[in-house]
């Protein structure tokens, strides 16, 4: 949170697209004093203090899919036009106390089901998806290994096990360090693409411990697709 008192760290690194969970709304970034005023913004959530923002830092522009779904909101449905064109999902899964079958995981399993025609076209699925295969055996409406299973039916892969030929539920580099204690750490955020959209070429990093972690629990995912 407090992403307005942090936010020069990443965009030092430039990006053409930001995506932020647990960030503060428009009024609170004070777009111009405390955030550099981005090309385009769209936030979504029930808390000023703590939703998902998708900044545009590039020539891109952000349009609402028309038929969003208000039952999985954290998952956020942008068209994305600019120089290239193609669907962007900002993926910021949560907790469902009165749902408890649909929290983390089964959100997104929901909302891949409500959106799939759209990940018939180019698209990227990117965020905090709270999930990992190791998790499988929870009770929820899909587990992680299902998601991934069917975002493969759309020709969608996830960018790190893609890159560095590593199965899910092995990965090596975490993303999330629990507590902010590096002897607790989770991989749980991703960047999943079209195969169309990586075909001539992409790179995906994750950023260091020693880098973020005074910033956040987790580290930056970075992915570049040529």
């Amino acid at each position: 949170m407090a992403f307005r008192n942090k936010n020069a760290a990443i965009l030092n690194c430039k990006p053409d697209i930001l995506i932020v969970s647990e960030c503060e709304n428009r009024d609170r970034l004070k777009f111009g004093k405390l955030t550099p005023i981005p090309n385009d913004f769209y936030w979504c959530g029930t808390n000023a203090h703590k939703g998902i923002g998708i900044f545009s830092y590039s020539k891109y522009k952000f349009r609402l899919m028309e038929d969003i779904n208000d039952n999985f909101w954290h998952i956020v449905p942008l068209e994305v036009i600019g120089e290239h064109k193609f669907n962007l999902f900002a993926v910021w899964a949560m907790n469902d106390e009165i749902h408890p079958e649909n929290r983390y995981i089964g959100q997104v399993w929901l909302a891949i089901n409500h959106y799939g025609k759209y990940l018939s076209n180019s698209s990227i699925l990117v965020g905090d998806f709270n999930s990992n295969k190791i998790w499988d055996y929870k009770e929820r409406i899909g587990n992680h290994s299902k998601v991934v299973e069917y975002l493969e039916t759309k020709n969608i892969v996830s960018l790190y096990h893609n890159k560095h030929n590593e199965e899910q539920g092995k990965e090596t580099r975490p993303t999330l360090f629990m507590h902010r204690n590096i002897d607790k750490p989770y991989h749980i955020d991703y960047c999943f693409a079209s195969r169309e959209l990586i075909a001539q070429g992409y790179d995906i990093e994750i950023g260091n411990y020693d880098d973020w972690i005074k910033y956040s629990d987790h580290v930056p995912i970075f992915a570049s697709i040529t």
